[in-house]
């Protein structure tokens, strides 16, 4: 990979040009591009992926992590927009989904289109998101905050290496998120599906349903088994739900795990 390819902000591990229209996914705090990439094999032909890589990790590591909303927001909107020249939708887990809300919003500022869905896993409504200060906190309190959530193995955590390099973006990602405020302006109009694990500690049903405020769209939440990081055992089942609300028909065409390209 080469320099100016690593500084980019969206990666597409199969890229599907002549693709019918687009997935865009927003990873969580600390996550990566690679925490979608074994979506790609779950996917028809016709849905291309893209997905955001934050810099200071992954292929991105040397570069220094951003931990300003509205930064995240232009950086994103600037790479994605010559590629919405076909119907795209968004999903957004945890922190992810908070960015996936306000490019929606800005892309529509910007002249083009709102996605034909947004898809918000795993958060709170922006207006409802606790402040929060795990930021502020000692490395030992981050590595607890990891534990309680789950989605980090224990023995990177153990490791001092390795340890040091993740808390270094880790909490880069909580500042961002821990500061944001919803940005002034209008809902969106497009519809929202709201995805959680039913053990998540962060949101629950309820809590989901308020996502209602973000949009004059229809609303609907759907409840996986599963902790705040119910993405990774139930991969399947939520491309399946994803595919089936982007359009029933894709749902069809997706082949089994494995498939091929």
């Amino acid at each position: 990979m080469t320099p100016a390819t690593a500084r980019s902000w969206l990666r597409r591990f199969r890229p599907r040009p002549g693709a019918l229209t687009r997935l865009v996914c927003l990873p969580h705090a600390g996550g990566g591009a690679n925490a979608y990439r074994s979506w790609a094999a779950l996917l028809p032909p016709g849905v291309d992926l893209v997905c955001v890589q934050y810099p200071g990790r992954e292929d991105r590591f040397g570069e220094a992590p951003v931990d300003d909303m509205a930064a995240v927001v232009d950086a994103v909107a600037a790479e994605l927009a010559p590629l919405l020249d076909r119907p795209y939708s968004l999903f957004g887990h945890s922190m992810g989904t908070a960015v996936a809300y306000e490019l929606a919003r800005r892309l529509r500022a910007d002249g083009l289109p709102e996605p034909d869905r947004l898809f918000a896993s795993g958060r709170r409504a922006p207006a409802d998101a606790p402040p929060g200060r795990v930021h502020l906190a000692d490395d030992d309190a981050i590595v607890s905050e990891l534990v309680r959530l789950g989605g980090t193995r224990r023995e990177v955590l153990d490791e001092p290496a390795l340890r040091e390099a993740v808390l270094a973006y880790v909490r880069n990602d909580y500042r961002l998120i821990e500061r944001y405020t919803p940005f002034p302006g209008p809902p969106l109009s497009c519809p929202v599906s709201v995805f959680l694990g039913d053990d998540d500690p962060e949101v629950d049903a309820d809590l989901a349903a308020r996502w209602s405020a973000t949009t004059s769209g229809r609303v609907d939440v759907r409840v996986f088994a599963g902790d705040h990081f119910y993405l990774g055992p139930e991969r399947e089942a939520v491309v399946s739900e994803v595919l089936r609300r982007m359009d029933p028909a894709l749902a069809a065409a997706a082949g089994p795990w494995p498939s091929t390209p």
